[in-house]
């Protein structure tokens, strides 16, 4: 686990079939430690979650449970999706005790949708640190970059775009990215960049 911006710590898994690492991320907080998006962690990693407490973790798409049965039930945290997601992740065994719902805040996360990919992706913005944690909805690959998973993993491409361009109307440094590699300093050129290629 490394952090990667002050309180913000990733751990990752090589995707062989993508060429690109599949992240997890460990915010310390005072009201309450976070994970995100858990993807499978080291025995060390692990013990550090359980030795520093974890109080939810915070899935943004139906496909992103992967290790969130295993850290909460080392950790006793509860897992959280938005509503249109968590039938399909509970249909992957995934365990689920609440709701992410647009509008509200976790912590110091704003809850803002992200639909397209799936119908209830989300992003989860942090206003005063101008960043973003994405999910699905960009990839940073290549590293520096950003670029769109193809049309076919997506249940609406148009509105997946249509999502993507509402990242632009934010106050935004970084993307914390889900797949690939994160930016984490001026970012919104880097985004920019992708929505001006977009047709639609």
């Amino acid at each position: 686990m490394r952090e990667i911006l002050e309180g913000i710590h990733c751990w990752s898994r090589l995707s062989q079939p993508h060429g690109y690492d599949f992240n997890g991320y460990f915010l310390t907080l005072p009201s309450g430690n976070l994970v995100i998006d858990p993807v499978e962690p080291e025995d060390g990693d692990l013990k550090r979650l359980v030795s520093e407490g974890v109080s939810e973790i915070l899935l943004t798409n139906r496909n992103h449970s992967r290790a969130a049965n295993r850290i909460r039930e080392a950790t006793k945290a509860k897992t959280l999706i938005h509503a249109e997601d968590a039938r399909h992740a509970r249909s992957q065994g995934c365990e689920i005790d609440g709701e992410l719902t647009p509008g509200s805040r976790v912590g110091p996360l704003h809850v803002l949708p992200a639909p397209g990919k799936s119908p209830g992706e989300v992003v989860l913005y942090w206003r005063e640190r101008r960043l973003a944690f994405i999910g699905d909805l960009v990839i940073g690959n290549p590293p520096g970059r950003c670029s769109l998973l193809p049309d076919e993993k997506m249940d609406d491409p148009a509105r997946l775009r249509a999502s993507v361009k509402t990242l632009l109307e934010l106050e935004l440094d970084c993307l914390i990215m889900g797949d690939g590699v994160s930016i984490t300093q001026n970012a919104k050129p880097v985004l920019q960049d992708l929505v001006s290629g977009f047709t639609a």
